[in-house]
């Protein structure tokens, strides 16, 4: 009988990549000219990013700057989940910001059906924030790794375990 080989789909962040993308993005802040005199400040606590500046112009500036400190470290855009601006003390604008981390049980079942609806001959099943893959043939695997890089999903993917 022939072995099975697997791999296992997650989603994680890495977080210490993030702090150094932070961190690279305040020190370009502090040295920015179109930011001098302004009251534009980043904060990363309990994996939460949050973003304040003196108006929306500021804001997406600020976001611009640190969306590319995160490019640069290997960390994908799909993993930021920005919440609503609000307004904040002192006329400015605040944003929060969520990194997602782990499968969520919606997207582990349109993987599922993704990968059920390829009629490849592999098998998925959730296992908590992953899913595992498994099948006869390794060709097999790296399909359905392709057909999960090529699909337009909402979360960013990447493949560990795989043996």
């Amino acid at each position: 009988m022939a072995q099975e080989s697997s791999f296992d789909v997650v989603s994680e962040t890495n977080w210490q990549e993030v702090a150094n993308a932070i961190d690279q993005a305040q020190r370009e802040i502090a040295t920015r000219f179109d930011f001098k005199g302004t009251k534009v400040e980043i904060k990363f606590e309990n994996k939460e990013l949050t973003l304040i500046a003196d108006d929306e112009g500021k804001l997406k500036q600020l976001k611009d700057v640190i969306e590319s400190k995160l490019i640069k470290r290997g960390i994908a855009l799909k993993a930021i989940d920005y919440q609503k601006m609000e307004s904040a003390f002192g006329g400015t604008v605040r944003q929060k910001a969520l990194f997602i981390n782990g499968i969520a049980q919606e997207h582990a079942k349109k993987i599922n059906i993704l990968i059920r609806d390829s009629k490849l001959k592999v098998r998925s099943q959730i296992e908590g924030e992953k899913l595992r893959v498994t099948g006869k043939s390794k060709d097999d695997l790296q399909e359905a790794m392709k057909l999960l890089s090529g699909a337009n999903l909402p979360i960013p993917l990447q493949y560990t375990n795989y043996r």
